[in-house]
């Protein structure tokens, strides 16, 4: 079980970059502080107290011809904004099963109301978008993922874990240990998604979990464009040396440098006393 949490804080930095090629960006980021009474928006970077407020970051990468991407992702935030807040009062009984139906009826909401645009209006036809967030109360990160974005946990002792399964087939054959990190950077399915907000997809099983956290922890949230830039050791080696403020907008850099085929964005969420 994590520590008591009752005067930790919460520091973050995020940024988005659309990249060298792309001339809009889809991907969209929210960072957010709220309770029953009220709801704060974050800016990019910024430190505040877990005491009184939950926190919520998140990223989606939104998919679709034209403007529909953009629109995806960005109709992924609102809908966010607006759900989450209502769910406070059950949130602060701490039970883990109130958490995950909360999260998966965020899901499933979100997805229909994308779904929806795209049959109602032809310039949305098909859109759809990823969404990977992260809500933090004290003592607690619980989580819900659907696509390819990613949250990366990095403990306060030390190593990295991938705490979201990549919604691809490359994804699920590294799972099983039928690929290693650069064969499923290189897979030619490595864009195809099996699981989506909208984009025609029928049926969603989202992923939910939780991790304690701890002073130290520190929480990465990423579209995938950062992980075409950069490989899994370097965004480690970025993190652990955590002394720039603006680490989401250096490590979002870097990986545009080494890449930036695609919009690329980071929130990096950090646990302090």
């Amino acid at each position: 079980m994590p520590e008591s949490s009752a005067t930790h804080r919460v520091r973050w930095s995020g940024y988005s970059d659309v990249g060298r090629f792309r001339k809009n960006n889809e991907d969209t980021f929210l960072g957010l502080r709220f309770n029953g009474h009220d709801i704060q928006y974050l800016g990019k970077t910024g430190e505040a107290s877990l005491d009184e407020m939950d926190f919520v970051f998140a990223v989606s990468d939104g998919m679709g011809g034209k403007a529909a991407g953009e629109f995806a992702s960005k109709i992924t935030i609102e809908k966010t904004t607006k759900l989450l807040p209502r769910s406070f009062k059950q949130s602060a009984r701490g039970m883990v099963t109130g958490f995950n139906d909360i999260l998966d009826e965020l899901i499933h909401e979100i997805h229909r109301a994308v779904t929806y645009l795209g049959s109602a209006y032809e310039e949305c036809d098909g859109m759809g978008a990823t969404l990977s967030l992260a809500w933090m109360t004290p003592g607690w990160l619980y989580f819900c993922h659907v696509g390819d974005s990613r949250i990366y946990y990095f403990p306060a002792n030390g190593g990295m874990k991938q705490i979201t399964d990549d919604h691809t087939r490359p994804g699920w054959l590294r799972r099983q240990g039928k690929l290693n990190e650069r064969e499923a950077r290189n897979h030619p399915a490595k864009h195809g998604l099996q699981q989506g907000l909208g984009s025609g997809f029928q049926f969603l099983e989202p992923q939910i979990g939780s991790v304690g956290c701890e002073v130290g922890d520190t929480f990465l949230i990423c579209s995938d464009g950062l992980v075409d830039g950069l490989w899994d050791h370097r965004i480690a080696d970025i993190i652990r040396d955590r002394n720039d403020p603006e680490i989401a907008r250096l490590i979002v850099e870097e990986a545009v440098a080494a890449s930036g085929r695609d919009n690329t964005t980071a929130l990096v969420i950090e646990v302090t006393a």
